[in-house]
């Protein structure tokens, strides 16, 4: 009692302190969570839980989601599982709609809630790792106290967002631990998976919504392997993940118009000239390899001469 005692004094006294400390991600979101929300950090509570229809409705409508996640999120378990923690798939509305984690462990998460069907926002639960990182629209770790709810605080948890293949928030991947020999260090590692877990997820997503295009990696530093962008059989960009987006400042209008896939990674030639001729040279490439360098056969399936083919390959030295 005087340790829930003492984390809601501490709540409240940070939320009111104008020092630095007092303006780190955390304590803003107490702040939302006192303000906005009218929440208070001495309740006992359990996140709120939807009924069995809502419920229902919510996967329905987050199918692709699912279908996109389930291999990671059994990937994540065997990797995560056996050290005492649970994980958590939830839509953008931080309601729970997959779970993992081991029967001996299932009593102490379903009473805090960690539980498919629960709402795990700010809203409803107060700062939580699912809820903040939806509100801030980046990856987060609790760690124990730094929870809002005195209930909430023997609880350690680190979340990643994930994006559509638009770029917009559409839900978010949790690994949550009650072990008391959790440190903030063994909580950081844990960060590093949940992230490349959610990136992956992320990935299957685009993949699925652009299926039968070609994918591109953009070079953008840390985030290239999260970096993509879908091309169709005329070079055009189709789609972009949100880093490539970032890296090349692309956005739905810009995409939409069109833009070619050598313009939009700055590697199309200073003349049109030049880019007429990279593309006759990778035609040629194409046929050749699809017909296992078979001269006569690519020749055919170009529309042109065998004399014309070699002339060519002569030209752009292609043996």
């Amino acid at each position: 009692m005087h340790e829930q005692s003492a984390h809601a004094e501490h709540v409240y006294t940070s939320a009111q302190r104008n020092s630095a400390a007092a303006s780190s991600p955390i304590v803003a979101s107490w702040r939302r969570c006192m303000t906005m929300h009218r929440l208070a950090p001495e309740e006992e509570r359990a996140p709120l839980r939807l009924t069995d229809q809502e419920f229902h409705q919510a996967r329905q409508q987050s199918e692709r989601l699912i279908a996109g996640a389930t291999d990671e999120l059994d990937r994540l378990f065997t990797t995560v599982g056996k050290a005492g923690c649970c994980i958590l798939l939830t839509d953008r509305n931080g309601i729970a709609l997959e779970r993992r984690g081991t029967s001996g462990d299932d009593k102490d998460f379903y009473d805090l809630g960690l539980w498919t069907g629960s709402v795990w926002t700010e809203a409803s639960i107060g700062t939580n790792g699912i809820g903040t990182a939806l509100a801030d629209e980046r990856a987060v770790a609790i760690f124990r106290d730094q929870h809002f709810f005195c209930s909430n605080i023997r609880l350690s948890c680190t979340t990643a967002p994930i994006r559509d293949h638009r770029g917009e928030l559409a839900a978010a991947l949790d690994i949550s631990t009650c072990r008391e020999d959790v440190s903030e260090m063994t909580l950081a590692i844990l960060t590093q998976t949940v992230r490349d877990a959610a990136m992956r997820i992320e990935l299957n997503l685009f993949r699925s919504a652009f299926a039968g295009a070609r994918f591109l990696m953009v070079p953008a530093g840390a985030n290239s392997a999260a970096a993509l962008l879908a091309v169709d059989r005329h070079d055009l960009v189709l789609g972009a993940t949100r880093a490539a987006r970032i890296a090349l400042q692309l956005d739905d209008k810009r995409i939409a118009a069109g833009i070619p896939a050598a313009d939009a990674l700055h590697e199309a030639g200073v003349s049109q000239q030049e880019e007429i001729i990279e593309a006759e040279k990778a035609a040629l490439l194409r046929a050749l390899s699809r017909t296992s360098g078979n001269v006569s056969q690519a020749a055919v399936a170009l529309g042109i001469s065998r004399a014309t083919l070699h002339r060519k390959m002569k030209k752009f030295d292609l043996h």
